[in-house]
C-alpha cells in the first residue's frame, strides 16, 4: 500500500511534482592536456552548454571526469539534454564520453 503524502511532505522529499530527473556524465581528456586547457575546456562547457540551456553540472576530475548534470531549477532533465552535452563534448575532442540514462537525483544515484 502506497504512503499517502500531502503537497508539502512530497515537496520536502522532492517526490511526484517535485521529483528531480538528471543524469551521470563522464568524459577523458587526453593524456598530455596542460592544466590551463583543462579549465578552459571546462569554462566554455559551463558557458556554452551549462548556463545557456538552464542546467547545473557538479563533478570533478583531471583527466578524467565524472559528474551530474540537473536542471538548475526544479524539473526533469530529458534525452535532448544527454544528446546536447554528449555531443558538446564529443564535438571539442573529449574522449570516451558517456552518459547515464536518467534517474531521479534525489533517490536513485547510480554507484559504479
Amino acid at each position: 500500500m502506497a504512503i499517502q503524502r500531502n503537497r508539502r511532505q512530497r515537496k520536502k522529499m522532492h517526490l511526484g511534482e517535485f521529483q528531480e530527473l538528471g543524469f551521470v556524465v563522464r568524459w577523458q581528456f587526453a593524456d598530455n592536456t596542460s592544466v590551463e586547457a583543462i579549465d578552459a575546456t571546462l569554462d566554455r562547457f559551463i558557458a556554452e552548454v551549462i548556463k545557456p540551456n538552464g542546467l547545473a553540472y557538479e563533478g570533478s576530475g583531471y583527466l578524467n571526469w565524472e559528474g551530474l548534470v540537473c536542471l538548475e531549477n526544479i524539473g526533469n532533465c530529458n534525452d535532448s539534454h544527454r544528446t546536447l552535452v554528449a555531443q558538446w563534448l564529443k564535438d571539442n575532442q573529449l574522449q570516451q564520453v558517456e552518459t547515464s540514462e536518467l534517474f531521479d537525483i534525489w533517490w536513485d544515484y547510480p554507484i559504479q
